[in-house]
Formats: structure tokens, sequence, C-alpha cells
């Protein structure tokens, strides 16, 4: 074949791109798992920020997740368990995301922690400008909250971003109440720019008023949908 004929030189194009392909392909494939065992150490390391455990290495964060979760329950709308998880779990309840979520699968992370059971769940919504999802410590009496954390894809620096960097913010979530007063059939869990019921409202986030009503609006569906599981006691 002639070196300087078009049939050569998009015959050399083709052949250069399917090499191309198949070396990405085989290095997604050989970093996959290492990149799925990081994904999952973040996703544990979240649970431990909820219930107010920071400062670990990876080593220790692994080590302290299968310390405290208990299991990893998978339950329905109904409040009712429908696989149980087990301790440290990854298999079960761990695995679910927004989809089974909004599917009306639940994941329940039963958690002991200096002793005390608690109930983390996760959370999904939308921010300004992309999902944001948290996760919420629930203490044994399924109606205050142990402690919060919460993270984003792509919020504003230094405005929105600051439901995930901002510790002390996260930090307002703590002994605040999933309902007002004696009605537990909504929740009443939210962030205000003016915070009205001292019990149930965290401070909004200065300059991020879609973000924080994007989280507000996260916590009363997302908790909304375990209202039956909070109910029994």
């Amino acid at each position: 074949m002639k070196t300087n004929s078009n049939s050569y030189t998009i015959t050399y194009s083709v052949v250069l791109v399917l090499i191309v392909a198949f070396l990405l392909a085989l290095t997604f494939q050989a970093l996959k798992p290492a990149q799925d065992a990081n994904v999952a150490l973040d996703k544990q390391k979240q649970i431990l920020y909820a219930l107010n455990i920071r400062g670990l290495n990876n080593e220790a964060a692994a080590q302290k997740y299968k310390e405290v979760v208990i299991s990893d329950d998978i339950i329905g709308e109904d409040g009712q368990v429908k696989e149980s998880g087990e301790a440290g779990g990854t298999e079960k309840g761990f695995k679910l995301n927004s989809a089974d979520a909004k599917n009306g699968k639940l994941a329940v992370f039963v958690c002991k922690v200096d002793g005390k059971t608690k109930y983390v769940i996760p959370v999904y919504g939308m921010g300004l400008w992309g999902a944001i999802n948290g996760y919420i410590a629930i203490n044994d009496d399924k109606a205050t909250v142990f402690g919060a954390y919460f993270n984003h894809e792509s919020e504003t620096a230094g405005l929105g971003s600051a439901i995930k960097d901002d510790q002390s913010w996260q930090e307002q979530f703590q002994g605040k109440h999933l309902f007002a007063g004696d009605n537990h059939t909504s929740i009443a869990l939210a962030v205000e720019k003016k915070v009205e019921d001292p019990s149930t409202q965290v401070n909004a986030v200065t300059g991020a008023t879609l973000t924080s009503n994007g989280v507000t609006q996260m916590l009363q569906e997302g908790l909304g949908q375990y209202t039956k599981f909070l109910n029994a006691k």
C-alpha cells in the first residue's frame, strides 16, 4: 500500500485508534478494583463523619467502620427490614444509591457508638449546580440528630460548598429534632435563613440560599421516606 495514499492514511488512523482504545480499556479494567475500593472507603468515611468520628487515616477508618456498623439493612417505606445486613456491612444497604431510594428501597446503618445505638440514614437531593447527598445519624430515640455529614458534586466554592467543607456548620444539626412537637407524620428538620424554631432548624449557609433550600428539601423528602421506621419504637 502506498504510504502517501488516502487509503493508507485512513487505515493507519483506524488501526491507531483501535490500539489506543484497547489500551485505555485495559488500563481501566486494571485500575477499576482500586477505584472501587477508594469509592467504598470514601463512603465509609462519610458514614463515620456523620457519627462524629473524624480525623482517621484510611486504614484506621476502615477498621473503625467495621467496629461501629452493626448492620447495613435494607428496609421498605413500610419501615420493615427487607434484607438484613451484617457487621461492617458493604454488601446490602451499603450498595444502595439514589435510584434505589426513589424506588422505596432504603438503607439503614445500625451502629454502636460508645455502647449506644445510632441509626445512619442516607439522603439525596439537588443543590444549585448539581447533586448533593448526605448521611444523618439519629439517636436511639429515633427523633433527635446525633450528627450529620453532607457532600456535593459542584457547589460554589466558598459558598454552597460549605455544606461539605464547614464542619462547624454540619455540627449545628447535632441535637436537633426530626419532628416538630408531637407531630411525627412529617419531617420538620430544616435549614432556614431566619431560625424561628431552634429545636428543628439550623442557620442557612451565608450566600448560598438555593443550596440551603436544596438541603432542606433533601432532608424532608429523604428522611420522610423513613417516617414509619422512625415511628417504630
